[in-house]
């Protein structure tokens, strides 16, 4: 049974290491160098809001950090006073690209951080923390909201 299984295995390895050998033959390393460059070219850059004071662009910022936050069972009226606060303090200070902790009431403190994508600004979440209780996510972000009127930059 066991040399059986060895055998299975053998069988799939082999081809597979045979392809690969004939794949790098043809030029398939310049390729997997090129997908490579692509992939890390798309990791995610934090960026900054350059224009947080402008009434639309802070308006916009209000508004994603509210919704997320309500998305994510804060009270409404505490994740739209904590939006507040927290946009009135990116305005006031320039922090420089970095992420940013909201801590709420709830105890509940979340990670955020804004991305440049194209000529877009995307607010996201890939952090909580609860307690001893947290969860990451900054792969697919746990929650994404387009600052449409937002300036951004690396």
């Amino acid at each position: 049974m066991t040399s059986d299984l060895v055998r299975r295995r053998h069988l799939l390895i082999t081809p597979l290491g045979s392809l690969r050998v004939k794949a790098c033959e043809r030029g398939a390393v310049t390729g997997a160098l090129l997908v490579s460059v692509t992939l890390l070219l798309g990791c995610a850059a934090v960026a900054q809001v350059t224009n947080p004071g402008e009434p639309v662009c802070r308006a916009s910022l209000q508004h994603a950090l509210g919704t997320i936050l309500v998305e994510q069972g804060e009270p409404q009226d505490a994740a739209l006073q904590l939006a507040e606060r927290t946009v009135e303090a990116i305005a006031k200070r320039d922090l420089g690209p970095r992420p940013f902790l909201v801590a709420a009431p709830s105890g509940t403190d979340y990670t955020f951080f804004v991305q440049k994508r194209s000529e877009q600004c995307l607010l996201r979440l890939y952090g909580r923390r609860k307690g001893f209780v947290s969860y990451t996510n900054n792969l697919t972000y746990i929650s994404t909201r387009k600052l449409d009127s937002c300036v951004c930059s690396e």
